[in-house]
């Protein structure tokens, strides 16, 4: 269902209120998370049966005291010393869960690099660029949202970079 450039929605996350605010051109999918499986993003994967390398994870990671948040694909990992280099920084390590959450607005495994609490620092892998579209969390488990990578770097104020590993 391709949504473009509607005002906030009813049930609307943050994130899909920031990109229909954007005139976005966007598709979101819902699917019924299963608290139990080891994956946030393979599940959505799974579930929505796109393939895991255009599927977004979205992780705030702290770079020299700084939160910052890497886009990378499910598949793969997240390289820290990569997203060090890429934010500008020398030293990055995974941010505290709850610091994550309270900053962004929005829950792990739900974590949307759109419409967040307070708008961090974003790098997306330059993986992305290969896609026409990429997923990544609509702002909650079990809801994920389509769109261009340039869309979603322009929105974010990104930086491409190599930061996944596989």
């Amino acid at each position: 269902m391709a949504k473009k450039a509607k005002k906030q929605q009813s049930g609307g996350t943050p994130a899909t209120v920031a990109l229909a605010a954007a005139g976005i051109t966007y598709t979101v999918h819902s699917y019924d998370h299963d608290p139990s499986h080891p994956s946030y993003g393979e599940e959505a994967a799974e579930a929505m049966g796109v393939p895991p390398d255009r599927v977004f994870k979205t992780l705030v990671a702290d770079v020299d005291g700084a939160l910052t948040v890497a886009v990378v694909p499910v598949a793969g990992q997240l390289d820290l010393k990569a997203l060090a280099s890429a934010a500008g920084g020398k030293r990055a390590t995974m941010a505290d869960p709850a610091l994550a959450e309270r900053t962004t607005g929005y829950v792990r495994g739900g974590i949307s690099p759109l419409g967040q609490r307070k708008k961090l620092p974003t790098v997306l892998d330059a993986s992305a660029a290969r896609h026409d579209t990429i997923c990544v969390s609509a702002g909650r488990r079990g809801l994920e949202v389509e769109l261009s990578p340039g869309d979603l770097a322009r929105l974010t104020d990104a930086v491409l970079a190599p930061i996944g590993r596989a």
